[in-house]
């Protein structure tokens, strides 16, 4: 019997499972598969955990869920389904490369791969004996989808289902999906979106890292932070946000497929006519992004990597390497040009030390 139920709540449901979990473990060695395995789910747990609240292990797969408020960015979201799966693939070439065991359960580690099942919906937490539950029709149609036809439609053994009430939430104009429609018994028809991520994994390789590194800056700041990295990058990416504390309006110009990508353009306002042109150049959600700053008739470019590294007591310090570039530009007068717009311009306008009391009041 329930004790309680808690009222309707609203929000992202995210499952990741793994792919040939059950013939990898049937036909290989039960203690090295067990241990592979949970070596993957900790790694998938680790990425969740920034973002989404982790409600269960289930088995092969992990199910997650996010409350609103507060309401997560469907950037954000992709972002995390891309990094946990990027994370996934990085940690199944370490283990192999780094194992001499020829085991079957070792020497078959690239047959296992990862699947995403994305859906916005209403859901209650139900304690039963005890323990959480999360319930409702949305929490069953989530693992529903785990019985679909992608893989048979497209070939692919990796990817991102999102349902079409998951990419309303997300609102974002993503490419190259392949359409389809679902039919499970009492939930009816369901329209789902499949983004490959095998071809987006390939993708992200083969982006130019674009990074500055304490030795090439010409300044460095940091600032510590109470939030969690996920909270500081949100805050650094909404653009809502982050007119907050740089005190101007951010106007999304371009967007890549409908989401923050190289190439992706902003402009920042500043007062009726100052205006800088803001290019995403590199991106690595949750840890560190690349921007080039550009005033409007000016030919002084300031390149800029912003940086977010755990710190301990579960907040974040800020890592901001800056350099100026222009043609011509000496490097004694770029840095001298660097110190210039630092104290004058962002010390003065931004308020990077009150990000934390700016979280404090919207929460």
């Amino acid at each position: 019997m329930s004790d309680s139920t808690s009222p309707v709540q609203h929000g992202y449901l995210v499952l990741a499972d793994i792919s040939g979990y059950t013939s990898f473990l049937s036909q290989t060695e039960l203690d090295h598969a067990h241990e592979i395995l949970t070596d993957l789910l900790e790694t998938i747990l680790k990425r969740f955990k920034s973002l989404l609240i982790v409600h269960k292990i289930e088995g092969d797969a992990i199910f997650a869920y996010s409350a609103e408020p507060p309401s997560i960015r469907g950037d954000s979201l992709l972002e995390l389904i891309e990094a946990t799966y990027t994370d996934f693939r990085e940690r199944m070439k370490n283990v192999r490369r780094h194992t001499t065991c020829t085991c079957r359960a070792c020497e078959s580690i690239p047959t296992l791969d990862l699947k995403f099942m994305a859906h916005h919906g209403d859901f209650v937490l139900q304690n039963i004996g005890g323990t959480r539950e999360l319930a409702g029709a949305d929490v069953n149609l989530v693992h529903r989808l785990l019985k679909n036809h992608v893989s048979e439609k497209t070939g692919w053994r990796a990817y991102a289902l999102f349902t079409q009430a998951a990419l309303e939430s997300m609102q974002l104009r993503l490419e190259g999906l392949s359409a389809s429609s679902e039919s499970y018994e009492h939930l009816g028809e369901i329209h789902v979106f499949a983004m490959d991520l095998h071809a987006r994994y390939e993708a992200l390789l083969q982006q130019r890292r674009v990074f500055l590194s304490q030795a090439e800056a010409q300044r460095v700041l940091e600032y510590d932070y109470a939030a969690a990295p996920d909270v500081i990058w949100d805050w650094f990416n909404d653009p809502a946000k982050r007119g907050q504390w740089m005190h101007s309006q951010i106007l999304p110009i371009v967007r890549m497929g409908g989401r923050l990508a190289p190439g992706a353009r902003n402009h920042c306002v500043h007062g009726k006519d100052a205006v800088i042109v803001e290019e995403l150049l590199d991106i690595r959600p949750f840890e560190y992004y690349t921007v080039d700053h550009t005033p409007q008739g000016n030919p002084v470019t300031v390149r800029m990597t912003f940086e977010f590294q755990p710190s301990p007591g579960g907040g974040t310090r800020l890592r901001l390497a800056l350099r100026c570039r222009a043609r011509f530009l000496p490097e004694w007068a770029g840095r001298l040009l660097t110190n210039y717009i630092v104290e004058n311009n962002f010390k003065r306008s931004w308020a990077l030390d009150e990000i934390d009391q700016l979280i404090s009041r919207a929460a």
